[in-house]
C-alpha cells in the first residue's frame, strides 16, 4: 500500500509545476515554451508571437498643421502624408488605394496628351485611311461637354473595353504572381528606361504619381 501511496504522488506531480518557494503553480498541460521556469505563462513577446505595430505619428508633409500615422510612413513613391480622411487605416489599403491611383494617373496622362493632339491631328489620320473627321465646326474633340459623341463609331469604344479588361487582368494576374509586387508595376520598359537601383526606381515611380496627379487635375478642369 506504501509502494502505491508513493506511486500516485510521483504520476501527479508530472503535471504539477513546484516553484523554488515550495508553491505549486497551476494545473498546465500545453506548449512548456509558453511557460517560465516558476511554470507561470510568459509574456507573448517573450515566446515569439508578433508584438501590436506601434503607429507613431509624423508631421504630414502635404498638410504641416496635421499628423499621420502608419502605414503613411513616406516608403512609398509620392506618399506625402495626405489622407485628411483615413481612409489608408491598413497597409492593404494603401496599396489598394495605390493600384487604383496609378490607374486613373496613367489614364488622365494619355487624354491630356490625346486631347489636343488628336485636335491637331483628326484630319490627317482620317484622310489617311479613308474617313470622315469627327471634329465639331469649331474644331473641338468630340466630348460629353462639346458633344459630337455619335459621331465615334460602337467598334471603337468596343475595343477600349477589351483592351481595358485585357491590361487589367494582367496586372491582377502579375501581383499575385510577383514577389514584392509594387503597385502598378505591369514590368512594361520597352525602353529600358526603368533604374535598375532602388534609389532610381523610386525616383521614377514618384515622378509618374506626381505627372499623374497632375493630370487628373488637368483633365478634370
Amino acid at each position: 500500500s506504501i509502494t502505491l501511496f508513493l506511486t500516485s504522488i510521483v504520476s501527479s506531480s508530472a503535471f504539477v509545476a513546484v516553484g523554488k518557494s515550495g508553491c505549486s503553480a497551476p494545473l498546465q498541460m500545453s506548449d512548456p515554451n509558453r511557460y517560465d521556469e516558476w511554470g507561470f505563462p510568459k509574456k507573448e513577446s517573450d515566446y515569439g508571437e508578433p508584438a501590436p505595430v506601434k503607429k507613431v505619428a509624423r508631421k504630414s508633409q502635404a498638410l504641416p498643421f496635421a499628423k499621420v500615422v502608419f502605414p503613411l510612413d513616406g516608403s512609398m513613391a509620392g506618399d506625402v502624408g495626405f489622407d485628411p480622411l483615413g481612409f489608408a487605416k491598413t497597409e492593404v489599403d494603401l496599396s489598394t488605394y495605390r493600384e487604383a491611383e496609378i490607374k486613373h494617373a496613367r489614364l488622365a496622362m494619355l487624354a491630356a496628351a490625346g486631347w489636343p493632339l488628336s485636335e491637331l491631328w483628326d484630319k490627317k489620320i482620317a484622310s489617311l485611311f479613308g474617313l470622315p473627321g469627327v471634329l465639331d465646326e469649331a474644331g473641338r474633340v468630340p466630348s460629353v461637354l462639346n458633344g459630337g459623341m455619335d459621331r465615334i463609331s460602337p467598334f471603337y469604344w468596343g475595343a477600349c473595353l477589351i483592351l481595358a479588361a485585357a491590361v487589367d487582368f494582367y496586372g491582377l494576374n502579375r501581383a499575385s504572381s510577383v514577389k514584392g509586387y509594387i503597385p502598378g508595376d505591369l514590368g512594361f520598359d520597352p525602353f529600358g528606361l526603368y533604374p535598375k537601383d532602388d534609389k532610381g526606381k523610386k525616383w521614377m515611380q514618384t515622378a509618374e504619381i506626381k505627372n499623374g496627379r497632375i493630370a487628373m487635375i488637368a483633365i478634370t478642369a
